[in-house]
């Protein structure tokens, strides 16, 4: 299953590359800083996709992103306080007597120091490295999806909740960020034929074992270790992912969001020891792809089965 992708956000490149119009009521909508909402969960890449915006719309959304990024620093600020003192007092407990409980209290302070730096030091910095284009489940990303025959982009999150599904699924069924292909006509019926929409990325990352990349048996007293790995397109270019999204509504408000579909793995995924795969589609197989004929699932499965091949760019340890 695919856990992240390295999203394209730079929207006048979408628009400009594949005749979309960007949904700005539907980002607006999203950014919306409601009393008692939570910040929504977007890459810094889909954030400064609107700098420098030259509409009112845009700009307006420009100013709800930033009054985001102000309290989260606010919020983060606070942390780096807490904890610092935290480890202080950690710190001073271990020199007087080393225990296990005052060291996991320095180790744990000490993450939460970091992690919250990290992010402040994301929020502060004016370009973009490869980090800020990553989408992960329940995050938001840009799909293009068609309106009346208009592709538009608009921000979903990555883990779809269907109609008629209530919104403790989320939770209760964590991997309906991926829909099997196996499944499009049972679980994903509502959506299969009726809602697609593609995520345009630039590679994208599996989990493995170690062992089954290095294709051999995991002898007894090794402990199983992940490796993360990219796929990328060779040479390099834009990988169109076959989605099926959703519009829900429901007490906890509306919510956009989708899933990847995932097939049985093409050859050179294969090799690596990994048994699913997102499915790149052709850029001519576009159109007809985001407006499915339910009557014709065939059809559909045919773009799914003529993907764009993909291959390993690297691995590391996760």
């Amino acid at each position: 299953m695919c856990y992240s992708a390295q999203i394209r956000a730079d929207y006048t490149k979408l628009v400009r590359e594949y005749g979309a119009m960007i949904s700005l009521d539907e980002f607006a909508q999203l950014y919306a800083h409601d009393a008692g909402k939570q910040r929504p969960k977007t890459p810094k890449a889909m954030d400064d996709g609107f700098a420098g915006a030259r509409t009112a719309q845009g700009q307006e959304i420009v100013a709800r992103i930033q009054q985001w990024h102000a309290e989260e620093m606010q919020a983060l600020d606070e942390e780096v306080r807490v904890q610092g003192a935290r480890l202080r007092v950690a710190e001073e407990q271990l020199a007087a007597r080393p225990t296990q409980k005052a060291r996991n209290e320095v180790r744990v302070a000490g993450n939460r120091i970091e992690r919250a730096q990290t992010r402040l030091s994301d929020l502060q910095r004016a370009g973009l490295v490869p980090r800020d284009s990553r989408i992960f489940p329940g995050v938001y990303a840009p799909v293009i999806v068609s309106e009346q025959g208009q592709r538009v982009i608009k921000p979903m999150r990555y883990q779809c909740r269907l109609p008629d599904k209530p919104a403790r699924n989320d939770v209760l069924y964590p991997g309906t960020y991926n829909a099997r292909r196996d499944s499009l006509e049972a679980y994903w019926k509502s959506a299969f034929g009726h809602r697609h929409g593609v995520v345009v990325v630039q590679s994208f990352y599996e989990h493995v074992p170690r062992h089954a990349l290095e294709q051999r048996p995991l002898p007894p007293g090794e402990k199983a270790e992940n490796v993360v790995l990219q796929f990328s397109p060779q040479p390099p270019r834009d990988l169109l992912i076959a989605c099926l999204w959703s519009e829900w509504e429901g007490p906890e408000g509306r919510l956009l969001s989708f899933a990847a579909i995932t097939d049985e793995p093409p050859t050179e995924v294969a090799r690596t020891g990994h048994d699913r795969c997102i499915v790149p589609i052709r850029r001519e197989h576009l159109d007809a792809w985001l407006n499915p004929d339910p009557a014709d699932l065939a059809a559909l499965y045919r773009i799914l089965d003529d993907r764009e091949p993909v291959s390993l760019a690297h691995a590391e340890a996760a």
